[in-house]
This record gives structure tokens, C-alpha cells and sequence, in this order.
């Protein structure tokens, strides 16, 4: 009932300032009457060339719009994770809470007067026409494995699109110097584990930070390829089965508290411990915040530094 009501003052409220335009066009905000078209997932959208209230609808857009220098007024959430990602530190501390990533509040966003809304048809399909009532509105199509392509379209939507570019380009190098640098990281089988509150996947080469490692030019074990498998983002492995994460090094994470404790309870357990890497030292807990939910390039430049201190040391 709240959605309805939400949509249909915003509705009013559109309707009376831009009388007998099309929904795509943009909603008068700070600073500038100026627009461009952007084409995104769900046709193309006029939005302002300077936003300056943007809310932000996935945990891709927080990393895209802080990594370019934009604070979003407000932010949908991860659902097991509180708060903002620590990585950007202080910068976060204005953002306002507006649901989290499947269920966006419309009424917190409503109260927000954003002039540029960025989310996922991935996630918030559902909420399209109700978001573009309140304030253009652009989506991506994926999670994860276009990620580059998100970062590139969220930031030419912010007015920043050489930066995005040049960020981006600073990322492919760090990742291509290296793996230089690390000589033959092919021959290196790295296995990405993370444990959820109520299960445990592999992350594959079209996972976020699967595709960081083959940026690298790392190596994965061959049950990571996820061969013959429709989707090459991840797999689920039961406790009983753990030994199919070894791998020369292994890099392990955690979606919330539930999962910390589960991952805690099965890494003290004999199965894990005797797994090869584990033996050997090379198994290295990181953060689920950069490695998982961060899916940007300021958290991709965070995994590659955890590769370089853990595999280059």
C-alpha cells in the first residue's frame, strides 16, 4: 500500500512540473536545467549533466560514485551487511539508508528529491516505473560479471565519464603489471571461497573477483572453472565435500555475521584444516566488502592489493 501511495504523489507531484513530458525526461534539480540521454537496460533517459542528489540502489553504484568523487544522498543496502563499506571511510557517514538492494523504500527515497536514481534491473526491476516517477532513473542489466561496463554507464550517467575511463585504465594496468610481476601467475591455482548464513560457494572466472583474478592472469583450480556450468559466477560446496576448495592459496570471506560464524565453526574443523593450502599458510581471510559486494573499481584496486601482499611477498 505504501508503494501505491508513494508512486502516486510522486506521480502528481512529476505531472504538475513538467506537464505533457514523457516519463524519461528529466525532473528539474540542483543546479542545472541541462540534460543527456542515457541509454541503459531499460530504454534511454534524460538526466541531468551535473547531478547533484543521486541515490544509489546497489552496492556496484556506492563504490562507482564514491570511487568518481560523488557522496549519493542515499543508498539501498546489502541485506546481511550494516552500513557503508568501510573502505571509503569517512566519506560515507551522510549517506542516508533507503531499503536495501531487492526492496528499495520508495517513500524514503521520495523524501530524498534525488535528481538522478541508479540501480539494477538485475535487482529492482519491478520498481522501474515507480523510481522513474520520483527522479531519472538508469539501470544496468547485470551484477558482477559486466562490471566494467556498469562502471563505464553509471559514470558517464554522474557527468564523469573520462574519469571512469581513466580509472578504469589505471585498474587494467595495475592488474597487468602484476601479474609481470609475479612471472607466471597462470601456474598459480588461487580458490576464492566465501561462506554465506546458510551455505558455501566457489566463486568462478565470472564472478567480480574471479574476473579480477584473470585481469591478473592468475590460474584457478579446475573444480573453479566451473566447466560445462550455465553460469560461471559461483557453485555451492557442502561442508562435507570442503576438500573441492583446496588450491595452491586460498582467499576466504564472509556475507554477515551468521556466515563469520559458520565460516569460524568449519575452518576450526578437521576437513579444512588438512586441506593443502591451509597446511601450507596460504589460506588468508578478506574482506567480503571488496571482494564480494564492492564490484567497483575502487574495490577491485583492494583485491589487487591483497594478491600482491599475499602472493608477491
Amino acid at each position: 500500500m505504501r508503494r501505491l501511495t508513494v508512486a502516486l504523489v510522486a506521480a502528481v507531484v512529476v505531472g504538475a512540473s513538467l506537464s505533457g513530458c514523457a516519463k524519461s525526461d528529466p525532473v528539474p534539480g540542483a543546479g542545472t536545467d541541462q540534460t543527456q540521454s542515457i541509454t541503459h537496460a531499460m530504454g534511454a533517459t534524460a538526466v541531468p549533466l551535473r547531478p547533484q542528489r543521486v541515490v544509489v540502489l546497489d552496492t556496484d553504484k556506492i563504490d562507482t560514485a564514491l570511487s568518481l568523487g560523488v557522496v549519493p544522498v542515499g543508498a539501498a543496502r546489502a541485506g546481511e551487511v550494516l552500513g557503508w563499506p568501510t573502505y571509503f571511510g569517512d566519506k560515507v557517514s551522510q549517506i542516508k539508508e533507503v531499503g536495501v538492494l531487492t526492496e528499495p523504500d520508495l517513500e524514503a527515497i521520495t523524501a530524498l528529491k534525488p535528481d538522478l536514481i541508479l540501480g539494477s534491473k538485475f535487482r529492482q526491476e519491478k520498481f522501474y516505473d515507480e523510481l522513474s516517477a520520483i527522479a531519472p532513473t538508469v539501470f544496468t542489466e547485470k551484477v558482477g560479471i559486466t562490471w566494467k561496463e556498469n562502471f563505464l554507464l553509471d559514470g558517464k550517467a554522474l557527468g564523469k565519464e573520462k574519469q571512469a575511463r581513466d580509472l578504469l585504465d589505471g585498474y587494467q594496468k595495475r592488474a597487468k603489471d602484476l601479474g609481470a610481476k609475479l612471472g607466471d601467475p597462470a601456474a598459480k591455482k588461487i580458490s576464492i571461497v566465501r561462506f554465506m548464513p546458510a551455505e558455501i560457494r566457489v566463486y568462478g572466472p565470472e564472478s567480480f573477483s574471479g574476473i579480477v583474478l584473470t585481469d591478473v592472469g592468475l590460474g584457478r583450480p579446475e573444480r573453479q572453472l566451473l566447466a560445462g556450468k550455465q553460469d560461471k559466477r559461483m557453485d555451492k560446496v557442502s561442508p562435507e565435500r570442503i576438500a573441492e576448495v583446496d588450491g595452491d592459496v586460498i582467499f576466504v570471506a564472509a556475507y554477515g555475521e551468521k556466515a563469520a560464524a559458520e565460516r569460524a565453526k568449519v575452518t576450526a574443523g578437521g576437513l579444512w584444516t588438512n586441506l593443502s593450502a591451509v597446511k601450507a599458510g596460504r589460506s588468508h581471510v578478506v574482506p567480503d566488502e571488496t571482494w564480494m559486494t564492492g564490484i567497483g573499481v575502487t574495490a577491485a584496486g583492494k583485491i589487487i592489493d591483497d594478491l600482491e601482499k599475499y602472493l608477491a611477498s
